[in-house]
């Protein structure tokens, strides 16, 4: 049976829960002038199940956004959905993970419920929340999850979906890096920002951008525009102008350009572009990620 809550249930249940109809707290159902004899009547009856301090007032498998309201209830008042809970609550998509996540302060116990994962912060004042939401914000919750890989290039990789999806900003990623001082692959991820706010909002060229800098090469300009003679605008995934005035470009091209019909697209930009006379070199990502010694000599000898 359904729990159907009165005005002045209404109003004792936190108010940042609203959101998460069909569950509840023991406090807040205690509150509606239920006894615990009645909740235990639901619950041994099997019409009610409990996870720890929360009760779903159904007796089916809870739902992706009742796990969700579990593990707010079981974490506290001030909890908050963090890392890949908060981003896809914002609307992130293509990074969905089972886990539920949650930011609490610090000496919250979780209570060992499935897929749930705690993070502890000490300074809570300093944490950046939409409380109407139990939700944190967007660009430090980036952080959070970035954070979580292993290797670097998928915490750049979830940054940049972030800003490929205009969901955030490079200057909202730049500020929330500035403050989780203690973020790993921290520095690769403030020059994957950079990267991102020049232009480069695609894995491959934030990867392109970083083999330049590791091998000592001219900054290149990121996502140069050029007009053909048609007036359509095309995007060079970067490019030089050398002393003697020549520009040089370089694309970098992801799985998607083995379509038949991008592949013949791309061939036909590419002769606009040299008959504009631009040198451009075109590398596969995977050729950029696992071959870098042989495109940094062509770089090297191409720009000298």
């Amino acid at each position: 049976m359904p729990l159907v809550l009165t005005n002045a249930a209404r109003a004792a249940r936190t108010a940042a829960l609203r959101d998460f109809e069909g569950v509840a707290g023991i406090r807040e159902l205690t509150a509606t002038g239920m006894t615990h004899s009645q909740i235990h009547a639901h619950l041994a009856a099997g019409r009610w199940t409990r996870f720890g301090n929360a009760v779903v007032t159904h007796n089916g498998a809870p739902s992706r956004r009742e796990r969700e309201a579990v593990a707010l209830i079981n974490c506290g008042p001030r909890s908050v959905h963090t890392s890949f809970t908060a981003v896809q609550r914002w609307g992130l998509t293509g990074w969905e993970r089972d886990e539920i996540h949650v930011l609490a302060p610090s000496g919250t116990v979780g209570l060992g419920l499935p897929n749930l994962r705690v993070h502890r912060v000490r300074d809570w004042g300093r944490v950046e929340q939409v409380r109407a939401r139990r939700l944190q914000r967007l660009a430090p919750a980036l952080v959070v999850a970035a954070s979580s890989f292993a290797r670097p290039r998928p915490a750049c990789g979830i940054l940049a979906a972030a800003v490929q999806q205009r969901l955030v900003t490079p200057n909202e990623l730049q500020r929330a890096l500035s403050l989780a001082t203690r973020t790993r692959h921290r520095s690769t991820l403030m020059h994957a920002v950079a990267d991102i706010a020049q232009g480069a909002d695609a894995l491959s060229e934030i990867d392109f951008g970083r083999l330049c800098r590791r091998a000592g090469l001219p900054a290149p300009r990121l996502q140069a525009v050029r007009v053909e003679p048609s007036g359509r605008r095309r995007y060079l995934d970067a490019e030089w102008e050398r002393a003697d005035g020549q520009v040089v470009a370089v694309e970098v091209d992801g799985a998607i350009h083995l379509k038949p019909l991008r592949w013949y697209d791309d061939q036909l930009r590419q002769n606009e572009v040299v008959i504009g006379g631009t040198i451009l070199l075109r590398y596969p990502s995977v050729v950029v990620r696992t071959e870098e010694p042989l495109v940094v000599d062509q770089l090297r000898r191409i720009l000298t």
